[in-house]
């Protein structure tokens, strides 16, 4: 799952992988040689020993991590073909299994330069220049107008840009949203994405962030390195005008001279806050920067039951989960591991996906069309679900639902599951039957805080107006939460990710049990899923029904 802090995903910088010697198993029965560590479980039937397999495959030191674009990562590609194809799944991507998704990483080259009306900036003290996706070359200057937190949410009585003329404009603007929004809407608000589209939608010509770092301005993300896909001018796709720079507690100061405010006193009135009066500055904001781009290939892996209804078989219900994790870390680990195998970190969720492709093969197709979908680069930011999303290969385009499979956490025995966005849309009752004929509830979000609905592939769908959901195990029961909260701390995007750290395939079967009963459900149902009436999301992404 794709790491998330409050201002902005933080992507990470990784070592090249190298091409795996292995080859992938044709069928989802081979068998695993990984050792078997103290904690792990022993599979006891036929459907614990092929999920097994396939995490065991996939999450093998030879694939070296499945960083998007490697070798490895190819070569996990393969082998879900493979196993689609032994599912009896059609090609899903106009007559293939892999769909090319072309991605663009990105990054400043060279130095950069700034000024504040004519007055030049130091580099590193007052700010740090941004990779802008847009262009291989930046030359803007403009007048700026702080704009507070940037968010434009009039439907929740909030807009930092009422009353104010940004059209031409560069806009300044400090990290996160309201407090007393809903979580889920708090993190859509406070991402960055969200406040470049704002800006743009202003008729602002870019953005500068305003950082609470007094001693040195840092990238947004860790090492400047970012990711989108590809468009045919060379550049990468994303949405929104482009962020310029971060400017550290000393720059910011400079930007506010002149002015009525003053930063310190700015900075203030924002925090607690429901809006922030905007404030055009006496000053123009000026910045040289270069972007280098870098092309790099990878794939989606999808994969086609076409339904039995001709009056339905139009339209998609997508299961999707993330094949890619985070590759090489340029650090060994105290025993000399560098490699961060990702067993759950998704390959469970890919395993997941092609066990629910046997069960559908076993007992007959849907009567609506299901994609099964295996997402490249969503460790980069979800670029491989937005490829998708933005790029529906023919006959796929009327997509009517998604349920997401990312990094369910199945170290210990679940009495419960979550629906992270199943009470937004009519998903959430089917997602609760299916609960109920396994013999567990569904819950509310435990984490509230950690915002999961707009942190993996599914909110890609939800931004195209597709009800979407995303399901784990829940917290209930003896040891649940401690299980979770040690895999979160000693294993996340780290090393200890594996195979054989505690997975337990008992509890891997029944939650592939609940994700089938959900996925026959939406196939077979009279109706198509549909948002509640006036949900946010649902309204603000003219979903059906949402209105």
């Amino acid at each position: 799952m794709k790491r998330l802090p409050a201002v902005a995903p933080l992507f990470l910088l990784l070592g090249a992988a190298h091409a795996p010697q292995s080859t992938p198993p044709a069928t989802a029965t081979a068998t695993a040689t990984a050792p078997t560590a103290a904690r792990a479980t022993t599979p006891r039937t036929a459907q614990e020993a092929a999920i097994r397999a396939h995490v065991a495959y996939l999450a093998s030191d030879a694939l070296e991590g499945r960083e998007a674009g490697s070798a490895g990562f190819n070569t996990a590609a393969d082998y879900v073909a493979r196993q689609f194809a032994a599912a009896g799944l059609k090609p899903g991507a106009d007559g293939a299994f892999l769909q090319r998704v072309p991605l663009m990483k990105y990054q400043v080259e060279g130095d950069a330069r700034a000024a504040i009306n004519g007055a030049t900036l130091k580099a590193g003290e007052d700010f740090t220049a941004a990779a802008n996706p847009q262009a291989a070359r930046t030359d803007m200057g403009a007048r700026v107008v702080f704009v507070g937190q940037g968010v434009s949410a009039p439907s929740r009585n909030h807009d930092d840009y009422a009353n104010v003329n940004v059209r031409g404009a560069i806009v300044a603007l400090v990290g996160g949203a309201p407090a007393d929004m809903q979580s889920e809407e708090h993190a859509y608000f406070a991402s960055m994405r969200t406040k470049l589209q704002a800006a743009a939608a202003h008729g602002a010509v870019g953005v500068v962030l305003l950082t609470s770092d007094s001693k040195k301005a840092r990238p947004v993300r860790a090492g400047g390195v970012q990711y989108g896909w590809a468009t045919p001018e060379g550049t990468a796709f994303a949405p929104g005008v482009p962020l310029l720079a971060t400017l550290t507690d000393a720059g910011a100061r400079k930007l506010f001279a002149g002015a009525g405010t003053t930063w310190d006193q700015a900075r203030a009135e924002v925090n607690g806050k429901q809006a922030f009066p905007p404030a055009a500055l006496a000053t123009t904001f000026k910045i040289e920067s270069a972007t280098q781009f870098t092309p790099v290939a990878s794939s989606n892996v999808v994969g086609v039951l076409p339904g039995s209804d001709p009056a339905r078989s139009s339209e998609v219900v997508v299961l999707s989960a993330h094949l890619d994790h985070i590759g090489v870390s340029k650090k060994p680990n105290v025993k000399g591991d560098r490699i961060n195998n990702g067993a759950l970190d998704d390959a469970i969720g890919i395993a997941s996906l092609i066990e629910e492709a046997r069960r559908f093969q076993q007992r007959g197709a849907g009567k609506r069309t299901i994609v099964f979908l295996a997402v490249t680069a969503e460790e980069k930011g979800l670029v491989g679900s937005d490829y998708f999303v933005r790029h529906r290969p023919k006959g796929l385009e009327n997509i009517v639902a998604d349920v997401n499979l990312d990094m369910p956490v199945l170290t210990y025995r679940f009495n419960d599951v979550v629906a992270f966005g199943g009470d937004r849309s009519t998903l959430g009752p089917v997602i609760a039957r299916a609960a109920r004929g396994a013999g567990v509830v569904t819950s509310p979000d435990p984490i509230p805080e950690q915002t999961i609905f707009t942190r993996s592939d599914h909110f890609r769908f939800v931004e195209a107006g597709v009800p979407s959901v995303f399901l784990w195990p829940g917290l209930k029961g003896e040891g649940a939460r401690a299980a979770f909260e040690d895999f979160m701390k000693n294993r996340y995007h780290q090393v200890g990710d594996e195979v054989d750290a505690g997975i337990l395939w008992d509890q891997a079967v029944r939650f592939v049990d609940i994700n089938y009963a959900i996925a026959r459900e939406i196939a077979d149902a009279p109706t198509r899923p549909v948002w509640n009436k006036g949900d946010y999301f649902g309204t603000a992404f003219k979903g059906p029904m949402a209105r």
